[in-house]
């Protein structure tokens, strides 16, 4: 198993990279972790110092030392501490030269190495999953825990790359323009994905325009040969074909049966013959020019479909098979935590549910791509009992999505609007008692919903307290019941989730 170390530099080096004065001069030869947690610092290890919000790394320069680490990344001198100090102007920054240094001594190396970029408003995060999933199975890969996909992120997982890595999955996300721009200087991408162009962010970024063009600066970034795999059924990110240098497509939407023009276009996949088992896992046939093969994978979702085919389109990029890729993605049977994870809940009195946690963030793209799985789940349990089939009571626990602009109220409403027309039984919106944007979106969510001729169900509540007693009177009085839990990470569900579990 790879130690995710970074490249072995000498510490005058590393100064000299990130444009730092050190309070002495020193000349040593270290391989460290790099990190920004003093609770995470082992022997030997670089502590970067970073001012946030809530807390100043500086105040704990003194504790790393303590724990082991050799030198520490500050933005002033800690004049009490014996530790080797790199004085920065800003140590984010900094924290981006360093490991822009590293990739850049890991590509002076003569053997290969492949850096997959990955961006989009939906699905980063599973599609990094999924290739993690395939490509560690082959060689020595890195990829970001969770969601790192910041200028702190991306830069802290960039700095585990050292010899032994043979593939990067550097995720990336963006607030605003020229964030993706940034990110791809320190690590310029092989191979670009770009998933999908939607709203998430629109209240920072103020047009799905903006949004396209950030999103399009990872295609910008590629390396001088690289590669841009892109949604074929997306306009905006259709477009981006003509910034780089090849093109490789996934299609997402998936057809019916192959289409015979299509069945020889060696330059995109797609997929087809679309099933659910029961535990809505996709299980379809993918297309890659005359090739047509089985593909089961063993996380939920009919939304993942598209999510698989680019991971899968990357990994053919890298040079692997078709095959070999199919056969390791379905073998992923885990993905980060909080989205589209499922289990069973049981309560105390023996009462019991389905929960589809998909709580980590939400967006409206992301927000009924949750709703569909809760709903796909219905239908799998349908085809698989057949005759013996006990009708599933579907339960929407739904809280605000942020940064959706002056027009939150409306893609909230018509959230609301989606789970009535789509047939969810009964919707909990989930507010705040402290907190009125969430009660203003929550209460939007159930006005949407409360159009005429639908039998939706519809609470909304102040607090997570109130979901769980009421999901137990659902779930009580409902023999099978499934629960989805989504919305921001301030909407608490994860929360809820966490506790669930």
């Amino acid at each position: 198993m790879q130690d995710n170390r970074m490249m072995t530099a000498n510490i005058a080096e590393i100064a000299k990279a990130i444009h730092a004065q050190m309070n002495r001069d020193e000349s040593f030869d270290i391989t460290p972790h790099v990190v920004s947690d003093s609770r995470q610092i082992t022997q030997g290890d670089i502590f970067v110092a970073i001012n946030g919000e809530n807390v100043d790394g500086h105040d704990y320069v003194q504790t790393a030392y303590e724990a082991g680490a050799v030198a520490a990344i500050v933005e002033h001198e800690i004049p009490s501490c014996d530790i080797v100090q790199l004085i920065v102007t800003n140590s984010v920054r900094a924290l981006g030269d360093l490991a822009r240094f590293n990739i850049q001594k890991r590509r002076q190396l003569q053997d290969d190495f492949t850096i997959i970029g990955i961006t989009g408003s939906v699905g980063k995060t599973t599609t990094k999953d999924l290739l993690f999933g395939i490509l560690s199975r082959i060689a020595p890969t890195v990829a970001p825990v969770g969601s790192f996909n910041n200028e702190i992120g991306l830069p802290l997982t960039c700095l585990q790359v050292n010899e032994q890595t043979r593939y990067l999955v550097a995720e990336m996300g963006a607030n605003h323009v020229g964030e993706i721009a940034y990110l791809t200087t320190i690590a310029p991408p092989d191979i670009s994905i770009v998933l999908k162009v939607g709203v998430a962010h629109l209240g920072e970024f103020g047009s799905v325009e903006q949004i396209a063009q950030a999103k399009s600066e990872i295609v910008r970034g590629l390396v001088s040969n690289g590669v841009a795999v892109l949604n074929k059924a997306d306009e905006h990110v259709k477009v981006m074909s003509v910034l780089a240098p090849h093109t490789f497509w996934f299609d997402p939407v998936v057809r019916n049966s192959s289409n015979a023009e299509e069945e020889h276009d060696s330059n995109c996949l797609y997929a087809t013959n679309l099933q659910m088992d029961a535990l809505a896992h996709p299980r379809f046939t993918l297309v890659y020019g005359e090739k047509q093969l089985p593909v089961s994978l063993q996380i939920s979702g009919e939304h993942n479909v598209a999510n698989a085919m680019a991971a899968i389109a990357a990994v053919i990029q890298c040079g692997i098979n078709v095959e070999t890729a199919v056969r390791n993605i379905a073998l992923v049977q885990s993905i980060s935590p909080h989205r589209m994870a499922i289990s069973t809940v049981l309560f105390d009195d023996g009462v019991k549910f389905t929960l589809i946690d998909d709580s980590f963030n939400a967006n409206p793209d992301s927000m009924k791509a949750g709703i569909r799985g809760l709903l796909e789940w219905h239908e799998a349990k349908k085809h698989q009992d057949n005759q013996n089939f006990t009708a599933v009571c579907t339960i929407a626990v739904l809280g605000a999505m942020l940064e959706l602009g002056e027009n939150s109220l409306l893609l909230h409403r018509q959230i609301g609007e989606f789970c009535a027309q789509q047939g969810v039984q009964y919707l909990i919106a989930v507010g705040s008692k402290t907190d009125e944007m969430l009660n203003a979106s929550a209460q939007a969510i159930a006005q949407g919903a409360q159009g005429e001729g639908t039998n939706i169900s519809i609470e909304c509540v102040q607090g997570i307290a109130q979901v769980k007693q009421l999901v137990h009177d659902i779930a009580k009085n409902n023999t099978e019941s499934v629960v989805l839990l989504k919305g921001s990470h301030a909407s608490g569900l994860s929360e809820l989730a966490q506790d669930w579990q």
